[in-house]
C-alpha cells in the first residue's frame, strides 16, 4: 500500500523579512527559508506552502494580517497572475533601494573584493509605459479567472485570448485588457485586433495541436513616433490580406506594418520571411549624444533587430559608461558583445577607433548599417564566438585596447574571454551588466589585475526585480 504524502505546511503569521532570489519575498519558518511571491518586507501573512525543497519552501499568501509600510496598490488589474511587473505592489522608491542592495550583496558575497560606495541608483522618470517592444500571443486556451462572467453561466462560449503566457505554462495565455508597459496606441491595437478576430470567427492558435490562424502580435514603438506592427499567422490564407487591411485602415499612424507566416513549432521569426504590407521595413530610433551640442544618434530598427527596451534609461546607462571612461580622444576601444553597435556609436566621436565584437552576424549587419547612417567611419565590427575570436592573434592584428567596454548577456562572460582581457591588459574596463551576480563572478576573476573604482546601478525595468549595473575597473 502506497504511503500517503504528508500535507504541505500551512504557516500562520509568517513575517516577511527580506527580498531574495528572483525578487521573491523571504520569511523563515523552523530554520527554513520561505519564498513568497507578491509579498513585501514587513508583511505578516498566513501562507500555504505549495513546493517543498531540501532547504526552502515556496508558498503563497492566503491571508494578510499586517500590510508592509512599503506596499502600494497595484495599477494593473492583472497583477498577481501576469508574469511581468511582479513588484507593482511595492513603492517605487523601495524598489530602487532593494536593487541598490542587490548590487552591494553581489559584490560582497560573490565578488568578495573591495569596492567603493555604490553610487545612488539612477531611477526611471517613467515607472510605467517605458517599454518600446511587446509581443502578445493568440491562444484558444486563455486562463479563466473568477472575473469570467461566462463561467457563471455554465462555461465560457469561447476561450480565445490575446496576451502573455502565464508563468510556467507554455499553453495558457492570460488575456490582457490593459497593459501598463507600453505607451499608446499599443493597448488599442491589441484590443481592436482581438475584437476583429472574434467578430470574423478567425481561429486562435493552439500550441498543443499546432493549429490555428492567428499566432502572435508584435508592437514596437520609437521615441521618434515611428510605430511598427507585425502580425504572425499560423498558415497561409486569403484572410491575411483582410486582417492587414483592417489594421492599416484602423491605425493609419503605423509607419511599418508587416506580417509573417510561421508554420514551425516555435515562435521565433528571425529565420522566416517577414513581409512588408505597408510603410517602411524599419522604424527609426534616436538617442542623444553624451556630449552637449552634438547631434543625436540615429538607429534603424528592423523587425528582428535588438534595441534597448527602455530607451530613456538606456541613455543614462550608456552615458554612465561614457563618463566612467574619461576618454582623451586617442584611445583604441574594444566594445565586446556590441550587439547592433549602439555603445560603439555612442563613444565613437570621443575616441580614435572602436573595435566592436559580437557573436550574431545579423546584429553586426545592423551595426554596420547604423554606422553608415550616422556617418561614423572609425568603428569596425567582427562577428564570431568571442571565446574563440579574441586571442593573441586578434590583438596583434587589431592592436591591444586602451579601454574595453563589455556588455555581455545575463550569463556573463566566458572564462576564456576574461582570460584574454587580462592578457590584453587595457588601462580600464567598463563592465555593463544586466545581472549583478554574473558580473560579480567575472569581477572576481578580473581581480587578479583590476580593482573596482566606481559602481553605478541603473533601473531599466521598473516594477520588476531586474537591475543593470555599470562598474569601472582600473588596472592595479
Amino acid at each position: 500500500m502506497a504511503r500517503r504524502k504528508k500535507p504541505l505546511p500551512f504557516i500562520e503569521k509568517l513575517e516577511i523579512v527580506d527580498v531574495g532570489a528572483e525578487g521573491k519575498a523571504v520569511g523563515r519558518y523552523n530554520e527554513r527559508v520561505v519564498f513568497v511571491p507578491f509579498a513585501a518586507t514587513g508583511d505578516v501573512a498566513d501562507v500555504q506552502v505549495f513546493k517543498k525543497r531540501k532547504n526552502y519552501y515556496e508558498a503563497r499568501i492566503v491571508h494578510l494580517h499586517k500590510k508592509s509600510e512599503y506596499r502600494v496598490e497595484p495599477e494593473c488589474s492583472h497583477f498577481g497572475l501576469c508574469g511581468g511587473c511582479k513588484w507593482q505592489h511595492i513603492d517605487y522608491q523601495y524598489q530602487l533601494a532593494f536593487k541598490q542592495k542587490q548590487v552591494r550583496d553581489a559584490l560582497e558575497r560573490i565578488a568578495k573584493v573591495p569596492y567603493p560606495d555604490v553610487m545612488p541608483i539612477l531611477g526611471s522618470d517613467k515607472p510605467y509605459y517605458y517599454r518600446n517592444k511587446l509581443e502578445f500571443t493568440f491562444s484558444d486556451r486563455r486562463w479563466l479567472t473568477e472575473l469570467d462572467t461566462s463561467k457563471e453561466e455554465g462555461g465560457p462560449e469561447n476561450t480565445n485570448g490575446l496576451g502573455f503566457h502565464l508563468p510556467g505554462m507554455f499553453d495558457k495565455i492570460l488575456d490582457i485588457e490593459h497593459c501598463y508597459l507600453q505607451k499608446d496606441p499599443s493597448n488599442d491595437i491589441r484590443v481592436e485586433v482581438k475584437k476583429y478576430a472574434l467578430e470574423h470567427g478567425l481561429s486562435f492558435y493552439n500550441v498543443r495541436s499546432q493549429e490555428g490562424f492567428l499566432r502572435n502580435l508584435i508592437i514596437r514603438t520609437a521615441v521618434t513616433g515611428d510605430l511598427m506592427v507585425i502580425v504572425v499567422f499560423g498558415h497561409e490564407s486569403n484572410e491575411i490580406a483582410d486582417v492587414m487591411d483592417f489594421v492599416a485602415e484602423r491605425f493609419p499612424e503605423i509607419t511599418s506594418l508587416m506580417y509573417v507566416v510561421n508554420e514551425k513549432k516555435n515562435d521565433t521569426i528571425s529565420d522566416l520571411e517577414i513581409k512588408l504590407f505597408k510603410g517602411k521595413p524599419f522604424i527609426m530610433e534616436t538617442m542623444p549624444s553624451p556630449v552637449e551640442g552634438e547631434p543625436p544618434f540615429r538607429f534603424k530598427v528592423g523587425p528582428v533587430s535588438f534595441y534597448q527596451t527602455n530607451p530613456e534609461q538606456a541613455f543614462k546607462l550608456y552615458k554612465t559608461a561614457f563618463e566612467f571612461a574619461e576618454f582623451q580622444g586617442n584611445e583604441l576601444v574594444y566594445d565586446l558583445y556590441t550587439g547592433t553597435g549602439t555603445i560603439a556609436a555612442f563613444i565613437s566621436r570621443a575616441v580614435k577607433r572602436v573595435i566592436g565584437v559580437e557573436y550574431l552576424e545579423d546584429a553586426v549587419r545592423d551595426a554596420r548599417e547604423n554606422m553608415k547612417l550616422n556617418a561614423i567611419d572609425n568603428v569596425e565590427f567582427y562577428s564570431g564566438d568571442l571565446a574563440g575570436l579574441l586571442d593573441e592573434e586578434f590583438f596583434a592584428t587589431q592592436g591591444k585596447p586602451d579601454i574595453i567596454v563589455t556588455d555581455p548577456p545575463r550569463a556573463g562572460m566566458h572564462q576564456k574571454v576574461v582570460r584574454q582581457m587580462l592578457i590584453a591588459g587595457p588601462q580600464k574596463i567598463i563592465y555593463v551588466s544586466c545581472n549583478p551576480a554574473t558580473q560579480a563572478r567575472d569581477i572576481a576573476l578580473l581581480n587578479e589585475k583590476y580593482e573596482v573604482k566606481k559602481v553605478q546601478p541603473v533601473d531599466m525595468f521598473p516594477q520588476t526585480h531586474h537591475v543593470e549595473n555599470v562598474v569601472l575597473l582600473g588596472k592595479r
